[in-house]
């Protein structure tokens, strides 16, 4: 697959030359040029004009290019030989770019961890760390390996989130359109026979008519209202005061409450723990682990951690008392820290809360599913039963 590169230099006259060249990399590239001529100064590769929205690189995508770099390093195979065998093969053009570009910097004498972190968008905080680590000890091939078992982990935790709470999603989405369609639709079509008739409604049967007629009659301003909504949440989310309201919800809330605590200490503690026993600082280590909790009450309390072993205390002393934490979780952060094993106890400590999680997560649906079910009855039901008792009016008085 031809790539096309664009370039600046001199050519054989010493007259400045620049200009674009298609080749299958960018050594053939140079190849191309220097047979022509020119004395290349500056080689980029031409992002593809062609593709108007550019495919976004997945999390799987970046986890199987790990995994493939981890078997290559680790049989011997030199980092920009296997990045540029990777790139080779790679069908997704985004992540053929970074492959590339990673390849270019490695070769120019950059550190790896240096060219991940030119991709933050791709390449976390986490991932760039503990490559940096593994750079000092000789072992980026092992740790490689290491962070595709730690990012497939995380992933596995998200879509077991995602599909929990996806069928109560839809459940929800179903009930509100069925709603909608019984009073704007259904409803109107029964209000003229009732009035022809005089029959004296029921109070269900008027407050019903009363919520019909306004959804009929301002339904911009409905539409309005759900858009603000929609934009209030998202505009939230990028705000302080709105991150904090809605991290709040997400942990207090009853049923799902829990669920969201259990994701966070899985995420926290299994990062904390990778990191620790990949060699990166302590103090690196938690202000990571501050950073990918994706939750601003954790964040904060994982900064306490930080100040506070900063100054010389114990993790398990910072976060004695906190009521994010269990005690049973800072009992074994303690004899973790006694013996000297924190590494270990953590990585076991987070295959735990991955079970907590899995166990919570079951627990959550089984709960919202009939919750669910039961309030869609009640909606539809009372509905039902302000359209059928004045027709059961009329019955008697015909």
């Amino acid at each position: 697959m031809s790539t096309v590169f664009a370039y600046e230099g001199r050519d054989s006259l010493g007259k400045s030359a620049s200009g674009e060249i298609e080749a299958e990399s960018r050594d053939e590239a140079m190849v191309k040029l220097r047979r022509d001529g020119v004395q290349v100064s500056k080689i980029d590769e031409q992002e593809d004009q062609s593709e108007l929205f550019p495919r976004a690189i997945r999390k799987t995508d970046i986890i199987y290019a790990t995994s493939q770099l981890a078997v290559m390093v680790e049989t011997g195979i030199t980092l920009s030989t296997a990045l540029d065998s990777i790139a080779s093969h790679e069908q997704h053009p985004t992540l053929k770019r970074v492959l590339l570009d990673l390849k270019r910097h490695v070769e120019s004498g950059d550190d790896f961890s240096s060219a991940l972190a030119r991709h933050p968008q791709h390449f976390d905080r986490t991932y760039v760390s503990l490559i940096r680590a593994s750079e000092q000890t000789g072992t980026t091939g092992e740790m490689l390996d290491t962070v595709a078992l730690y990012l497939r982990s995380q992933l596995e935790t998200r879509q077991k989130v995602m599909a929990a709470l996806a069928y109560p999603a839809v459940m929800l989405a179903v009930a509100v359109a069925v709603t909608i369609f019984l009073l704007t639709y259904i409803l109107p079509k029964f209000e003229p026979l009732f009035s022809r008739k005089g029959v004296k409604l029921p109070s269900i049967t008027v407050a019903m008519m009363t919520m019909s007629d306004l959804m009929i009659d301002y339904w911009y301003l409905w539409l309005a209202a759900t858009l603000a909504a929609v934009i209030g949440y998202f505009w939230g989310r990028r705000t302080p005061l709105g991150i904090q309201m809605l991290d709040w919800l997400s942990i207090h809330t009853p049923i799902i409450g829990p669920m969201s605590r259990k994701v966070a200490l899985s995420r926290s503690i299994r990062t904390l723990g990778t990191m620790v026993a990949s060699g990166v600082s302590m103090l690196d280590a938690i202000r990571i682990t501050s950073e990918v909790s994706s939750n601003y009450y954790f964040e904060r309390a994982w900064l306490k951690v930080l100040d506070a072993v900063t100054e010389g205390n114990r993790i398990c002393h910072a976060l004695e008392g906190d009521p994010l934490f269990p005690p049973t979780l800072v009992q074994m952060i303690s004899a973790g820290e006694d013996t000297g094993k924190l590494d270990s106890v953590l990585q076991r400590v987070s295959s735990y809360y991955d079970k907590e999680v899995e166990t919570s997560l079951k627990a959550t649906t089984s709960l919202i599913e009939p919750l669910m079910i039961t309030g869609m009855g009640v909606v539809v039901g009372g509905i039902a039963l302000g359209l059928l008792m004045p027709i059961f009016q009329l019955s008697r008085g015909g």
